[in-house]
């Protein structure tokens, strides 16, 4: 469950920039469907989801590729980074300062039942600082800290009594430009693969990426899923009938998958089955209209809306039965405003999202923009600053009343973040 993420420092994110998950003590709309209440000990009450509005280029991108970076230098560092290789970390570059200064990612999460507090900071070349701090029964613990001295040219290194396992021989196995924390878990740390886990539950769909369907594919061969697929294919206005997994063997040759697809999902499409690589295909169902026979269409032959909305059946089921952490940057690309409430509905039901899975997307769908929808500490602003760099803020800094006109308010300019349309002279 994610509670707040803060990134300073990157691309167009030059100071800190914060998004929050906490929902405001002094909103009442929705409470118990928009929101849930953490299972740690305290009064912790969050979001399921969370909306950023703004102009093209104004950061909202940004602050979603920050997430994935954090994410995949969590999850990769340790495993692909190789001794002095440069780190890819995106500075900002507006300002004269932005390269040689840091940059930084925070995040606060719950896994299994605890509250946990992880960051690092990074230049071209090296991890300068990294930190852990849990939470068990609301109270602190600083499990390790790591801090690069320039003076020395070496790290610093604190362990507090409440992390046990071969501390030393995970910090000697931690390069410069490798976390801590990715290292410790691929020694076999049992303590800290929690932290290391909820990254795993991250899913970032980016801008321009495209939503792969080979996990929902996985996920239909599976009679169970396949059946609430199905539904929710339905539910979404798709006249489907059923859905057919289609396997075929093939050689490695005739292998010819995305080059930007995930590896995770390259292997959900092929498996190895008796020394061949078999590629697996969906077909949609139809009823003819002139008799009780059926037909068969493959993915690729359904409308590009019915193509996007079952690449997406998967990974939403994923997030509402095991409380995954969806981010998607513009949620709207070919996807009618219907299906956006469709979707969010999915997601804000406690019927439907039984494990409190939460999503966080931008857009540019205002139609959403609506109490009966979302909350207002669930709508985030994001536009640039007279430096040029990227500045959030929430709807809830504006108090607008109750039942104030949000879309209409927006498109007014009331809340900022709106694009400035010049005058063009040909």
């Amino acid at each position: 469950m994610l509670i707040e993420f803060s990134v300073k420092n990157y691309k167009s994110l030059w100071k800190p920039q914060v998004l929050s998950m906490v929902a405001g003590g002094a909103i009442k709309d929705l409470q118990g469907r928009n929101t849930f209440e953490a299972p740690i000990k305290g009064e912790l009450t969050l979001l399921k989801s969370a909306v950023m509005y703004g102009p093209n280029g104004a950061g909202k991108s940004n602050l979603i590729s920050a997430l994935d970076f954090m994410r995949r230098f969590v999850l990769d560092s340790s495993r692909l980074h190789q001794e002095g290789e440069a780190i890819q970390r995106y500075p900002f570059r507006l300002n004269s300062q932005g390269i040689s200064e840091d940059t930084e990612f925070e995040v606060f999460f719950i896994q299994d039942y605890v509250r946990y507090q992880y960051g690092f900071a990074c230049n071209d070349t090296r991890v300068t600082h990294e930190w852990l701090l849990a939470y068990p029964e609301n109270r602190p613990q600083r499990w390790f800290e790591r801090s690069f001295n320039p003076k020395t040219r070496e790290d610093e290194w604190y362990f507090g009594s409440k992390l046990t396992g071969s501390k030393k021989t995970w910090k000697d196995n931690t390069r410069p430009n490798a976390l801590f924390l990715s290292a410790a878990v691929q020694l076999n740390s049992e303590q800290l693969k929690p932290v290391f886990s909820w990254f795993r539950m991250l899913a970032v769909i980016g801008h321009n990426k495209v939503v792969h369907p080979g996990f929902t594919i996985e996920k239909c061969q599976d009679d169970i899923s396949k059946t609430s697929i199905l539904e929710f294919m339905k539910g979404a206005d798709i006249n489907v009938d059923g859905i057919d997994i289609i396997m075929k063997k093939i050689d490695a040759g005739e292998l010819k998958l995305p080059k930007d697809m995930p590896d995770e999902f390259r292997k959900k499409i092929m498996t190895d089955l008796d020394g061949k690589l078999v590629k697996k295909r969906a077909e949609f169902i139809h009823k003819m209209n002139d008799s009780d026979k059926t037909v068969s269409f493959r993915l690729e032959e359904e409308s590009d809306g019915t193509q996007k909305i079952f690449a997406y059946a998967g990974p939403w089921m994923d997030v509402l039965d095991t409380g995954r952490i969806l981010i998607v940057d513009e949620l709207d690309n070919s996807l009618h405003p219907h299906m956006i409430r469709f979707l969010l509905q999915l997601i804000h039901d406690p019927a439907s999202n039984k494990a409190n899975g939460q999503l966080v997307f931008s857009t540019h769908d205002t139609s959403i923009l609506d109490p009966k929808i979302l909350r207002r500490d669930q709508v985030w602003f994001v536009e640039k600053d007279p430096e040029n760099a990227t500045r959030m803020y929430s709807l809830s800094d504006f108090h607008p009343r109750k039942n104030e006109a949000l879309e209409k308010g927006y498109l007014q300019g009331r809340y900022g973040a709106l694009p400035y349309i010049g005058e063009v002279r040909y």
